[in-house]
């Protein structure tokens, strides 16, 4: 992420405000800055979203494909994770400068979602064994403002919502051979059940507090933190450790627990928010979290 150098009464008064419960930005520790969710933009995608968190701005298109399952998942489909840093996004970025971190935002997130409780791929099984779905997830990091791995995990369960996953029947030929016959119609079509898609959850730890939604300028200011992946269950499926600092057992336990709280109240916020954009026909940009 992009460096930003502070002086040492730059990070007294950040370190202050973490303290006294009231940060730059007039916020608490647990408060996130403002979010706009847009849904559907990617014309020849299946499914597509863009989130802005304060700066950071992301775009997210979910391309949908038959393929064979993986042989030691002969019974499921699967999801793939493919992220681009936009060099535009920050100087840090420009040539290969985004690609260690777009391959640690895309590891963890195949992490966070290989629970079981999170998604379920069998929904994507088409022919047990020979054909399924598979969900190519292209993720662009188009501007860099601060908690990315946090805008990103809304992005992507944003956009898995409105994936659209066309009907296929199966029929018997000469030969018992079976061959998968797409619905004409492109309205007939079925969506994943996005409800326990886990949210990530970045805390940072400055002092003795620790704070959710951090901006560069306090990122830079703390040592240490950890990005928890929290499904709509409250149950936690991954978590990772950042920065070079250290964590107490005790703080970290806490950690877990706010992460738990706050991804939960994040899902259920978002998946609100997203029914309310369906009905309202997807012409309109919704903002939450204000």
């Amino acid at each position: 992420m992009a460096e930003i150098l502070l002086s040492e009464a730059e990070k007294a008064f950040i370190h202050h405000g973490v303290q006294d419960d009231l940060r730059c930005d007039g916020r608490t520790r647990l408060d996130y800055r403002p979010i706009i969710l847009e849904t559907g933009l990617v014309s020849n995608a299946s499914g597509s979203s863009r989130l802005r968190l304060a700066n950071s701005d992301v775009l997210v298109g979910v391309k949908v494909e038959l393929a064979s399952p993986l042989s030691e998942k002969p019974l499921e489909g699967r999801l793939e994770f493919f992220v681009d840093c936009s060099a535009n996004a920050t100087p840090e970025f420009e040539g290969r400068g985004g690609e260690d971190l777009a391959n640690e935002i895309c590891r963890f997130l195949q992490m966070s979602y290989m629970s079981g409780d999170t998604i379920n791929l069998a929904e994507l099984s088409v022919l047990t064994g020979q054909q399924c779905w598979v969900l190519y997830v292209d993720i662009l990091i188009l501007e860099c403002g601060g908690n990315l791995y946090d805008t990103v995990s809304l992005a992507v369960k944003s956009a898995l919502y409105t994936t659209q996953i066309p009907s296929i029947k199966v029929a018997t030929m000469d030969g018992d051979q079976p061959e998968l016959e797409l619905s004409e119609d492109p309205y007939d079509t079925k969506r994943l059940n996005t409800q326990n898609v886990p949210c990530l959850v970045t805390l940072m730890k400055i002092g003795n507090h620790y704070l959710v939604d951090p901006t560069p300028e306090e990122e830079c200011c703390s040592s240490s933190g950890v990005v928890v992946a929290v499904s709509g269950t409250k149950k936690i499926t991954a978590v990772r450790k950042i920065g070079s600092g250290s964590l107490h057992p005790e703080s970290l336990v806490s950690m877990l627990k706010t992460a738990s709280e706050v991804g939960t109240v994040v899902n259920k916020i978002l998946m609100t928010k997203l029914l309310e954009e369906e009905r309202a026909g997807k012409t309109q940009k919704v903002g939450f979290m204000r």
